[in-house]
């Protein structure tokens, strides 16, 4: 039976309740039986709600004890994911209620979750760029998922592995933007030398490589990287190619201005272009340099000169004619000039031979001459000594007959100097011939051929001027014995009839010895001999080739003053000279 119980407050009770009930029976006049079957029914009601009471909090109880499991489980986990060096561990505290070890490891759960999200944050971020880098190097820029995170593994020696990849990556990337801008640049620059469009060639290989887009926008995949350097390739030998066609053109362009002597003011027209004509593919780097339309323009340049040479071959051909003959005139070798251009004229007006060949053929002529000339040239300067010292030698017989030599004149001091340096001068020419014979006969037997000078073998012409030097010593010795047999009879006279004044002797001519420059002809008419093929000396050569008397070289030297005022009247004719020859 429930007894009474009264609360303090004047609050219900379960005891107030049954006195209520009591009552209430008492006053319905329930029965015993009746009342005590009731009681037994309300016990029985109030025991089913305690056993719900203490089911529920069994099941509580088991609830948080596998809550308290769980979140040991999930602590161990955090730990293990987050790796060793977590800074939470376990808490310390292991035994209390259920709610107090809850409560203890709440804390830890709270920030290990903490650290999970940021590590996997980390994690995200770090995976995001390397999947981006690894996309932009594989040349896909399109961005996919964002990549899964392995939270079974958040260590930090996981996310320093990420972060060394990440590195690794963004080394490459930085390495291979370097190696873009670098193609870009030498393709820019490539571009500029040949005239091309640059933002065409760059964006047909990729269009984020022109200058619209950022730096790091552009694409640096290896298909990218390996059409740059195909473009570059390309171009390095579109630009070999086209400056070997400039420089042919430039050369032709030079030998052209310089085969019809175009003027200097023409030819800067296209200084821009001869000034590559020995330069080296690097050496180019001026904008333009190469383009198609300087290239056309100067082979139209070159065609146009090309037919202008044409017209004017004849003048071309005896401009090189007449450049060939001045080297044969000034190594003194005699050609027929006349059947030269004449067959010259022949062959450009019948068509048989190119223009080119033609012009061609002349310089070899011409650079044969020059070495012809050139082997000739030790030998022609010991002749020029030759001429100017018979000259000297002329000029001193000429200075020894003046009688009047020694006056007070004017310039008598200049005359008398020169004839002190001729006869220094005359003295050596003997030793001067005998070398000239030593190194022609050298050149002859060196080349089998005769030494010519304008026509006339030249030790023909030594030998000559030797033979007639030796009859000039035989009469200057007839001579003095002639003039010592007068003075020897002038002296007997003188002896018998007495001293008596006489006049003075007729100076008598003697013969003189002709040098290759003397004046005097075959006829005794004054005339100027040269060995110059331009002057008077080659046609003396032809009159001496048809004169059959003997002949001397040209420029032979006078017998000397003092042996002419020997002559008397009876030795002969004053006026007997010996032929001059060519």
């Amino acid at each position: 039976m429930v007894t009474d119980a009264k609360n303090p407050l004047g609050e219900t009770t379960c005891g107030s309740l049954l006195q209520k009930l009591q009552e209430i029976w008492d006053e319905v006049g329930e029965s015993d039986e009746q009342r005590d079957r009731m009681l037994l029914q309300l016990e029985q009601e109030c025991l089913d709600v305690y056993k719900r009471k203490v089911e529920l909090a069994a099941k509580s109880r088991a609830q948080l004890l596998q809550a308290l499991s769980d979140g040991r489980v999930e602590l161990s986990t955090l730990q293990s994911a987050l790796g060793e060096k977590s800074s939470v561990g376990f808490p310390e505290k292991t035994s209390g209620t259920i709610k107090e070890q809850l409560a203890a490891i709440a804390p830890a759960l709270e920030q290990l979750w903490k650290q999970k999200e940021e590590r996997v944050t980390q994690f995200t971020d770090i995976q995001s760029q390397i999947q981006k880098i690894c996309g932009e190097i594989a040349g896909n820029l399109s961005l996919g998922e964002t990549p899964a995170v392995d939270e079974s593994d958040l260590s930090l020696k996981k996310l320093d592995e990420y972060q060394s990849q990440l590195q690794d990556l963004q080394k490459e990337k930085s390495d291979r933007l370097q190696q873009v801008l670098e193609y870009v640049s030498t393709v820019h620059d490539l571009c500029a030398v040949l005239g091309i469009d640059f933002y065409s060639t760059v964006t047909e290989v990729h269009p984020s490589l022109n200058d619209s887009t950022g730096v790091q926008s552009k694409s640096i995949s290896n298909d990218t990287l390996s059409r740059l350097d195909q473009t570059v390739l390309a171009l390095e030998e579109d630009k070999k190619q086209r400056l070997h066609k400039l420089q042919e053109s430039a050369a032709q362009l030079i030998d052209l201005w310089n085969l019809m002597d175009t003027p200097e003011e023409e030819r800067k027209l296209f200084d821009h272009v001869t000034c590559n004509i020995s330069a080296s593919v690097d050496e180019v780097t001026v904008p333009g340099a190469l383009a198609a339309d300087l290239i056309e323009q100067t082979e139209v340049e070159v065609e146009r000169l090309d037919q202008l040479k044409a017209s004017r071959m004849k003048e071309i051909a005896f401009k090189k004619q007449g450049e060939l003959e001045e080297i044969f005139a000034r190594a003194h070798i005699e050609i027929d000039t006349e059947a030269a251009r004449g067959k010259i004229m022949e062959l450009i007006d019948s068509g048989s031979v190119e223009p080119t060949e033609l012009l061609a053929d002349m310089d070899d002529q011409i650079a044969k001459a020059k070495d012809e000339a050139l082997s000739r040239k030790d030998i022609l300067d010991k002749v020029e000594k030759w001429m100017s010292a018979c000259e000297e030698e002329s000029w001193l017989e000429d200075y020894n007959r003046d009688e009047n030599r020694y006056n007070a004149s004017r310039g008598a001091h200049l005359n008398l100097k020169r004839a002190e340096k001729a006869r220094i001068l005359v003295n050596k020419i003997p030793a001067l011939v005998d070398s000239l014979v030593a190194k022609t006969r050298v050149w002859e037997e060196e080349r089998g051929i005769s030494f010519n000078y304008d026509g006339v073998p030249l030790l023909a012409m030594l030998d000559e001027y030797a033979m007639l030097r030796q009859e000039r010593e035989e009469e200057k010795r007839r001579l003095r014995d002639q003039k010592k047999f007068q003075e020897l009879q002038h002296t007997d006279q003188e002896s018998v009839f007495g001293s008596k004044p006489s006049p003075s002797p007729r100076p008598v001519g003697t013969k003189k010895v002709v040098g290759p420059r003397a004046n005097g002809g075959p006829n005794g008419t004054p005339r100027r001999l040269s060995l110059n093929a331009h002057q008077n000396g080659r046609s003396a050569v032809k009159d001496a080739k048809r004169d059959p008397r003997p002949v001397a070289p040209l420029n032979y030297v006078e017998v000397s003053k003092e042996d002419a005022a020997s002559h008397v009247s009876g030795t002969g004719s004053g006026s007997d000279l010996i032929p001059a020859s060519p």
